[in-house]
């Protein structure tokens, strides 16, 4: 957390405002984040034009003629756009100054995020490298996942979180999925039937479209780049709903623990 939903809202809220835009000043507060940022960032960004702001998987790249500034929002960082009027808080680690006046602003309360650079192709990233097709794209579709599948005797639920398979489909977005796709999150990968594999890929595609509509799902930190929370978890049909009511057959819903997270689905709609 955050999961591609809430990057993918936070790379929509600031593209507009930074393509184009030239870097003024550089701050950073804390350069210990998950991996130290760079002490060269300042020389490196001052006076540059951003060109463009991309998203691979979790990854935000904001991109420039000479390099790319790729962040991650780890598990509880932001980015949002603010007026130098803004106080610094305790957990704001970094400011981009934008040439119009506005800031962009890295926050990280858990310092669990990064903030690297990278001079050559993103995708030569050890970070982004070996990464899987994205699930909003047509690289994803059923003959792509029940390639992956086919060998595959791990969870289902567990191997559509496998970065190496899909990118973004989180812990959160893996149960609803499988709850829309009507499977069993405990069902071997390698079991899933043709029919199955293509209500699947469609559910990953719809319940991350929902989520990116609603803005992301806001569980504790997440705020997207003007400081508002997701409300995609007002939606969820089986995620953080242990207890309650299915909301199509009225049956509890269950949670159980696959690769220490929790998961939660219906027993009786999932197969």
């Amino acid at each position: 957390m955050p999961e591609l939903p809430e990057v993918e809202t936070t790379r929509r809220g600031i593209a507009d405002i930074l393509t184009g835009n030239t870097v003024a000043q550089v701050t950073v507060r804390d350069p210990r984040l998950r991996w130290p940022v760079p002490d060269t960032l300042h020389t490196l960004l001052q006076g540059q034009r951003i060109v463009s702001v991309e998203r691979r998987a979790k990854y935000l790249l904001i991109g420039f003629a000479h390099g790319t500034l790729i962040v991650h929002l780890g598990m509880s960082g932001t980015l949002r756009v603010v007026t130098a009027a803004r106080p610094v808080e305790k957990h704001d680690h970094i400011d981009l100054m934008l040439e119009d006046g506005r800031i962009l602003r890295y926050r990280d309360p858990r310092r669990f995020g990064c903030m690297l650079w990278h001079e050559a192709a993103p995708a030569t990233h050890p970070l982004l490298a070996a990464l899987g097709p994205e699930p909003l794209s047509d690289a994803f579709d059923a003959s792509y996942l029940q390639q992956q599948l086919a060998r595959r005797q791990a969870a289902i639920k567990l191997v559509i979180m496998d970065q190496h398979v899909v990118v973004g489909v989180g812990n959160i977005y893996a149960s609803e999925a499988l709850f829309r796709a009507r499977i069993h999150p405990e069902r071997p990968a390698a079991t899933l039937k043709k029919r199955e594999i293509d209500a699947l890929v469609d559910a990953i595609k719809a319940t991350l479209s929902d989520a990116i509509r609603a803005g992301g799902t806001t569980l504790r930190d997440y705020v997207d780049s003007s400081g508002n929370t997701g409300y995609f978890q007002l939606q969820t049909y089986a995620y953080d709903r242990a207890a309650e009511p299915c909301r199509v057959c009225a049956k509890p819903i269950v949670e159980i623990r696959q690769g220490q997270r929790a998961t939660f689905f219906c027993p009786n709609c999932q197969k």
